[in-house]
Parts: C-alpha cells; sequence; structure tokens
C-alpha cells in the first residue's frame, strides 16, 4: 500500500520549462528585478511583499480597466480591506477578449445529447443578446438575477450576460426543492427569474414546471421572467404567463456595438450560499475584481491552463466549482459541461466525455475515485486519454490511495493536482503547481498570494503537526460581505471571531517542512481523544478501501462527567450484513492504519450516508441530531442529497442506551 509522501511524480525539464509558472519567474526578472530559484522562493515574496505580488499579476495577465486604479490595497486589514480602488473591470469583457471565431468554448453533454459545442463567437453573439434583453428588463448595475437552471450552455451564457452588464447573478441546480430554493433566492429579492422546465437523472425525467411556478409566486420582487425548453421542447406554453421564451430571445438581432458595465473592483459578482444544512444558508458575496484577479493567478500559473487547454470537471450550478469552471474562459481555455449522473449508465460516463472532447484537464473528487476503485475500472484499458495531462482532485480530502489508483489505473506520467479552498473564497488556499513534485496524500504547495498557516492552540505557526488553516492577509477574493448583514455580524463570526484580524477557516492542516499540506478535514468534526486529535477523512480513508465498505461516517459524542462516546457508522456493498468478524476487520485496520486510540467504540450498520446536495459528509449535523439536538434546528433536509437517511439518526438517540447515559 501506498504510504502518505511516497513520491509519485516529478514534472519533466520540458514541462517545467514550458510552464506559465516558469514564464512569469522569467518576466519578473526581467521587469521587476526579481529573481526565484524556485516555488517556494517565490510563494514567500507574494506574501511578504503583498501589494507587489499582486500589481504584478496585473500587470502580467492585462487586466483592463478605463480608469486607473489609486493603490493596489486600501486599508490592510481583514475584515475590509480594499483592493484596487479607482479601477473599473468587467468580468465577461474579461473573458471576451479570448473571441477565436470557430473554436469551441463550450462543449456539452448531457443523458440525452452526446455532443454539441458553442463556439467563441456563438458564445458572445449570445451573451449580448441576452444582456440587452436583461437591460429591456429593467436589470441594473447590482440587481440580482437568479437562475433555476442545470449545467448547460444557457446558465453560462446567462451569468456572462449578468456580469456583462453589472448585475449580480445567483443560481440553484433544480435538483433543490422549492424551500431551499426560497431559502435562498428570498434573501436577495431578485429581479429576474431565469428557470428550466425539468431535467434528467440517472435515466428520470425530473418535471420542475409545477416548482418553477410557485417559486416565482414567492417572490415579489421577479419583473421578468425567462424560460428554457430543457426536457419538454414540443411544449410551447411556458409555466408562468407572460415568461419570454429563450428561443424568442436567441432569435434576436445581435446587438451592434454593445457596451460592457464596468463596474469598481469590489462591485459584486455573484452570491454564493453555505450550505444551509443548520439555517438559513449565508449568502456569500464576492467581488468583479477579486475574482477576476484570484483567477488569472490560481488557473493561469498554479494550474497552468491557457487558451489551448481544455477543462472538465463534473459539477452541478449548486457548487461553487461550477463558478469555478465558468471562469476558467478567464485564460481562455475552452470548458466541458455535463447535466446528469456521473455514474449513468455506467461510471465509464465520464471517461466517454474526456475523450470524446480531447480534454487536458479532468476534474474529480475523491468520492468519485473511490467509487471507481470499488467497481474496479481501468480508464486507461478503454479510452484514448493521450491528450490528458492533468487530474484535479477537489471536494474532499485526498487519501494516498486515491493518488495511487490514478497513477496505476489512468496514466503513470500524469500531473495530480490536488485543492482545497471553499466556496467562501471561491478560489484555493492549497493548490497544484507545474514545477514540483507530486507526493501521495500531500498537496503540492501553498497558493501563491495566500498568508496561510497551520496554527497551535496556542495560535503560532507549526511545521510537520496538524493545525488550524488560519490566513494572516487580505485576498482579493475573500467575500467582500454577506447579504442581510448590515454590520459584519455573521461575516467576522464566521472567521475573525477566533483570531481577530486573522482568517480562521474551519480546516484542519498540516504544512509539511518541504512545503507541501494536508488537509485532514473540518476542524469541528475533528476527532479529539484524549488530547490526540485526528482528521475524519484519515478514518475515511483506511476504513473505505476495505473491500466490504461502500462508505462510511464516524462521529465523537463528548458527554457529561468527561465522557465521550465514538460511534462509527458504515454502509456495506449490496447484501452484506455487519458481523463480528466485519467490525473487528474494520477496528484492526483503523488501529493499524490511523491510531489505537481512534478505533471506534462501536460500528452500526446503515443504509446510506447523510450528504449535502454539494456532496459533503453531514458530521456535524449527525452529532448534534445524536447530541439531543432537535432536529429542525441541526438540519434542513431540504439541502440533502439523501433526506431519508436522516432517519436513521434521529431514531438512534432514542433507542442507543451508551448515548443516552
Amino acid at each position: 500500500m501506498i504510504t502518505e509522501g511516497t513520491l509519485m511524480w516529478e514534472p519533466s525539464a520540458e514541462m517545467k520549462e514550458k510552464a506559465q509558472l516558469t514564464a512569469y519567474i522569467k518576466w519578473l526578472k526581467e521587469k521587476k528585478d526579481k529573481d526565484f530559484a524556485n516555488y517556494d522562493e517565490l510563494w514567500r515574496w507574494s506574501v511578504d511583499e503583498l501589494e507587489n505580488f499582486w500589481e504584478s499579476i496585473w500587470e502580467y495577465f492585462s487586466i483592463y480597466s478605463p480608469t486607473p486604479y489609486q493603490s493596489v490595497i486600501d486599508q490592510k486589514i481583514m475584515p475590509g480591506a480594499k483592493w484596487f480602488p479607482g479601477a473599473r473591470v468587467n468580468f465577461t469583457e474579461q473573458i471576451l477578449r479570448h473571441v477565436r471565431p470557430g473554436k469551441a468554448a463550450i462543449h456539452y453533454h448531457s443523458e440525452t445529447i452526446s455532443h454539441s459545442v458553442l463556439t467563441w463567437d456563438e458564445l458572445a453573439k449570445k451573451v449580448y443578446i441576452l444582456a440587452e434583453q436583461l437591460r429591456e428588463l429593467g436589470v441594473q448595475p447590482g440587481d440580482r438575477v437568479s437562475a433555476y437552471l442545470p449545467s448547460i450552455p444557457e446558465t453560462v451564457i446567462a451569468l456572462l450576460a449578468t456580469a456583462s452588464i453589472g448585475a449580480v447573478w445567483s443560481s440553484c441546480s433544480p435538483e433543490f426543492g422549492v424551500k431551499s430554493v426560497l431559502d435562498r433566492f428570498r434573501q436577495i429579492e431578485p429581479k429576474v427569474l431565469i428557470a428550466v422546465d425539468g431535467y434528467q437523472f440517472g435515466g428520470k425525467v425530473f418535471d420542475k414546471r409545477e416548482d418553477v411556478k410557485e417559486i416565482y409566486e414567492n417572490l415579489p420582487t421577479v419583473k421578468g421572467v425567462i424560460h428554457v425548453p430543457y426536457m419538454f421542447k414540443d411544449f410551447k406554453e411556458t409555466p408562468i404567463d407572460g415568461a419570454l421564451l429563450w428561443s424568442q430571445i436567441m432569435d434576436q438581432p445581435e446587438p451592434q456595438d454593445f457596451q460592457f458595465e464596468y463596474v469598481p473592483f469590489d462591485h459584486p459578482i455573484w452570491i454564493l450560499y453555505s450550505s444551509g444544512t443548520t439555517g438559513i444558508p449565508k449568502g456569500i458575496v464576492h467581488s468583479q475584481g477579486g475574482i477576476i484577479l484570484e483567477t488569472m493567478k490560481a488557473l493561469g500559473l498554479n494550474g497552468d491552463l491557457h487558451d489551448e487547454s481544455c477543462v472538465f470537471f463534473y459539477t452541478s450550478t449548486a457548487w461553487m466549482v461550477f463558478n469555478g469552471l465558468v471562469s476558467h474562459l478567464l485564460v481562455g481555455s475552452s470548458i466541458v459541461l455535463y447535466d446528469g449522473n456521473p455514474t449513468y449508465p455506467t461510471v465509464e460516463k465520464l471517461w466517454e466525455i474526456a475523450e470524446m472532447t480531447d480534454a487536458n484537464s479532468f476534474g474529480a473528487s475523491p468520492t468519485y475515485i473511490n467509487i471507481l476503485n470499488k467497481v474496479g475500472f481501468v480508464p486507461k484499458q478503454k479510452y484514448n486519454l493521450s491528450k490528458l495531462n492533468e487530474i484535479q482532485l477537489s471536494g474532499s480530502p485526498v487519501s494516498s490511495e486515491n493518488f495511487d489508483w490514478i497513477y496505476n489505473n489512468v496514466k503513470t506520467d500524469l500531473w495530480v493536482s490536488s485543492k482545497s479552498g471553499g466556496t467562501d473564497i471561491c478560489s484555493v488556499f492549497v493548490t497544484g503547481s507545474p514545477i514540483t513534485p507530486v507526493y501521495a496524500g500531500e498537496i503540492q504547495v501553498r497558493a501563491l498570494g495566500v498568508d496561510i498557516h497551520a496554527f497551535s492552540e496556542e495560535g503560532n505557526s507549526i511545521i510537520d503537526e496538524v493545525g488550524e488553516l488560519v490566513v494572516k492577509q487580505p485576498m482579493p477574493s475573500m467575500p467582500i460581505y454577506f447579504w442581510n448583514d448590515p454590520n459584519n455580524e455573521r461575516y467576522f463570526d464566521s472567521y475573525f471571531s477566533t483570531y481577530p484580524g486573522i482568517w480562521r477557516h474551519g480546516d484542519y492542516l498540516k504544512i509539511t517542512s518541504r512545503g507541501t499540506c494536508i488537509i485532514s478535514g473540518r476542524s469541528d468534526s475533528t476527532l479529539n481523544r484524549n488530547g490526540i486529535r485526528i482528521g475524519t477523512s484519515e478514518i475515511y480513508s483506511a476504513v473505505e478501501c476495505l473491500d466490504e465498505v461502500q462508505d462510511s461516517l464516524i462521529v465523537n459524542l463528548d458527554l457529561p462527567e468527561g465522557k465521550f462516546f465514538m460511534p462509527m457508522f458504515v454502509e456495506l456493498k449490496e447484501g452484506l450484513t455487519l458481523e463480528e468478524d466485519l467490525k473487528g476487520k474494520i477496528r484492526k485496520q483503523i488501529k493499524e492504519v490511523c491510531s489505537p486510540r481512534h478505533i471506534p467504540d462501536e460500528i452500526y450498520q446503515i443504509e446510506s450516508v447523510p450528504y449535502t446536495l454539494t456532496g459533503k459528509k453531514m458530521e456535524v449535523p449527525v452529532r448534534k441530531i445524536l447530541l439531543g439536538v432537535d432536529e429542525k434546528k441541526a438540519v434542513n433536509r431540504d439541502a440533502m442529497k439523501n433526506p431519508s437517511s436522516l432517519d436513521y439518526f434521529v431514531n438512534f438517540k432514542t433507542t442507543n442506551i451508551l448515548v443516552q447515559n
């Protein structure tokens, strides 16, 4: 078995020489008289001279503003930093500079459409037409446009059209129920609603027309509705009287001399949402300038992506990864969208698409990799992946076994770029580098311009030990505010209440002495037994590699009088039952791979592990329920992928004598 820290891959001399990161280092030497021998030296400069670094990103990527900026950072504090005051930018304009007639901008697949392409010039034309229609509906800079759309080209067009006129984008996936949608959209009072009629997932069609009607009727601020026929194209009626048909809008002539709305750097671009599993979701607002600058750096340098790249990362519009995927257009890359179940009709589906589109970069979650491993699928035996040079891993902590599976079953000469960030910053804290080695179970580097540290309980930076993930200086893509949080109380409480003036993210992080990083899960769900802490991801990695185990969940319950109880819940392969022999096998695996202190007190079989709509295991809500918190206060079932999975845990509290005592 591959162990954490095993060297898995090193970039060739040719790859290093061709990397945009290398070109940037050469540019710094030529233009700024800065000389760096390696990535670590470059990272250190990027945080020691924060203003100089971000100004170099502005210059290197030719960010356009019709007005000059007065400074790089005004008020270098958190929260409250002001970036590039005086500058005026436009996210969509920055993207549409890359228009190349006839060249693919978007590849699109679904369960009913095998492959279609939208070229850059077609994309620009549709964006301009829709943007003018939004203006005719009265949308002005700062107004919100809400979308109830799946991962299809129309969604990308709508997002870009919204940003082009300075309006604010917000989306929900159509798999969300009405209540979950209204919990989000009612907060932001949209002026326009763009909605689909239905979607297909796993071969089953879901009719959403009545849901759309109910959503509209409960959004009194909506002045215009745009209907996107998708699953029921033969029906010409719209679910809402007076709604505009997408096709009718697109039949209009392309406007001549389209005028972008250039907005201040800190003007809002979109509103993302916290998971909403424990209450009304927080509306997290990002800025146009922050997203432009952070994306250019993260994708162009750390990601080594450019106008010849093709990126495929399966995602839904409910996850910030969709916004991130669209943002790849900023560096000129083409993107691949897939609307459907990633394992339907077989687990091979995404690899079939990767081959068909000649994807250079393939994005996946560790959960998906585990599924492929469980079923014994070997992509390299069936698909031509000669164009593939990178796999991006994100969504949850990545195990050494994930790396091992990829190198054994996909390609040996492959850059596996693990990264971690979040909805909060719509970017990454730790990420990949095309000029440094890849080690099993580790993330290659700290992202440029991110002053990230692991803090001890005393608030000191530590190396080679697990600590709290903190950021000591501002990042351009940190939220400008939360929606309906006028005094920034929720914002402050979310990130700055533990260490004033320092961002605490809520993850556990270890930075190794060679500069690599290991994320071991959320700090509020990390297991602490007698002062020894371990990330839940380490437990899952050990247990879920067993042939019998499909999925697992573990929580630690602190009980009165200093007692505690740590149960593990396992979902087994179909047809299997949890017998004592298997319990012993699981305990032995945890003892040998992780820690004898973190062997669960008891192991229980469940039908399924509870997940959020964005694919996160719901450790914290389960822990709250088992500790006696009322279910309605602990979790919002509408924000779950599999709400019925929670029933087991609600009943568990009342029937399990160990928890009661």
